[in-house]
């Protein structure tokens, strides 16, 4: 089966806000069989909200709506759904007890507009939301059954697994498996080469590639008549990809290049520190935004100043005088200091020009020295990024590339 995905609200459809929904909703369809074809965002317009309805129950079998159930004058996807249908709304009253209850409970008075919220289009029904005021709504148009669900995430993703999941697991013939290779370290041109093989139109798995902040990430998406088949698919496929692609791949699914240095170092039983100048304290953030990565991260050091590299990591004033913070000696210095006196097995320290300002002809924005020392010995990489990214930009990727330099280091 196919979906469409309708987001209302003129807050979405404006930017006002950041419309997760359709991200999770395109993750959790695929995970029950269900293949999104078109993400929509319409604003709060009823006769606008009504031909996507329409539009989409003839193209599709299932439209999921999200948004536009609230209790105030534009929230329009009740009225627009009964437009759709040719149907007058009328009031649920078990709706009608369930947002008294809750009103009740919150020892809040409620507004009569809530009540509005009771409202479903004749021959819909509405879907039990035991986690706000707002139900939701299920019909049948055209081709398509109809799902409209809160806007507020939380409740939006509860009840697509109470109502929505199981009806669609019922009904769907085909098994969907997603696996996704994470891959840093070249760019999405040469990933597209090596495999192109594997994503030639109409090929089943499909494969694609997606590219966000520095990683490129290879979707493969297996349909099968069978959960095992679908499997089957994917599995090869990401066998030979993995082949083909190399030391490039760090990860698979939810893998993020922290995560899996971290569970290199601890089943490993080994140790990190970090020495921080342009970065900040990005690269130990990232590291701790791992529940666990106390067991094998022990210190970070933010040096930002001359001063505070010589004071907290002893490395030589005169060596920053002759070469620069930014410079190859002065980063393996920071990272042999680290090292010592943190008594761990691996330091990483890193020294840049993040820009936007700061960099001359020898040492322009985006040049960053990293440095990784374990107990034999000290290497330096050199890094040259684009100024054209932003100081943003230029951080993280500098943290990515350190922790995969990590990385490579462990699989050595």
């Amino acid at each position: 089966m196919d979906a469409d995905i309708l987001s209302i609200g003129t807050e979405v459809s404006t930017g006002a806000i950041v419309n997760t929904n359709t991200a999770w909703l395109a993750r959790a369809l695929m995970a029950v069989g269900v293949v999104p074809r078109r993400h929509v965002t319409v604003g709060d317009r009823l006769d606008a909200i009504r031909d996507e309805i329409v539009r989409a129950a003839r193209e599709v079998e299932v439209v999921i709506v999200t948004g536009g159930l609230g209790p105030t004058l534009d929230d329009m996807t009740r009225d627009s759904l009964a437009a759709a249908l040719g149907q007058p709304l009328e009031r649920d009253e078990a709706s009608v007890e369930h947002i008294r209850n809750l009103f009740r409970k919150m020892n809040r008075p409620m507004g009569e507009s809530n009540l509005q919220q009771a409202l479903v289009p004749r021959g819909a029904r509405a879907m039990e939301n035991p986690w706000g005021t707002a139900p939701g709504l299920r019909a049948e148009l055209h081709r398509a059954v109809v799902f409209c669900l809160p806007g507020v995430p939380r409740e939006m993703e509860r009840m697509f697994e109470k109502h929505v999941a199981p009806e669609l697991r019922q009904g769907c013939e085909a098994a969907v498996s997603v696996r996704v290779l994470r891959t840093f370290g070249q760019g999405e041109s040469f990933i597209g080469q090596q495999i192109a093989a594997f994503m030639a139109p109409a090929r089943n798995p499909s494969v694609g590639t997606q590219a966000s902040e520095g990683l490129i990430s290879v979707r493969i998406i297996g349909l099968a008549a069978s959960e095992q088949e679908a499997q089957r698919l994917v599995d090869a496929d990401a066998k030979a990809m993995r082949a083909l692609l190399g030391e490039i791949v760090f990860g698979e699914d939810d893998d993020t290049l922290p995560g899996v240095v971290g569970r290199m170092l601890a089943e490993r039983g080994q140790t990190l520190a970090v020495a921080e100048s342009c970065t900040g304290g990005m690269i130990a953030a990232s590291i701790t935004d791992v529940s666990g990565s106390s067991r094998y991260f022990l210190r970070g050091y933010v040096t930002y100043s001359n001063e505070s590299k010589s004071e907290l990591l002893g490395v030589p004033p005169e060596l920053i005088a002759a070469h620069g913070a930014v410079s190859e000696p002065v980063a393996e210095a920071m990272a042999v200091g680290c090292l010592q006196r943190a008594g761990v097995d691996y330091a990483l320290s890193v020294t840049g020009v993040a820009g936007p300002t700061g960099g001359t002809a020898d040492k322009p924005v985006g040049l960053v020295f990293i440095g990784l020392a374990d107990r034999r010995e000290c290497r330096v990489h050199r890094l040259q990024l684009s100024d054209h990214l932003s100081r943003w930009a230029i951080r993280d990727r500098t943290c990515k590339t350190a922790l995969n330099l990590l990385r490579l280091r462990l699989m050595a």
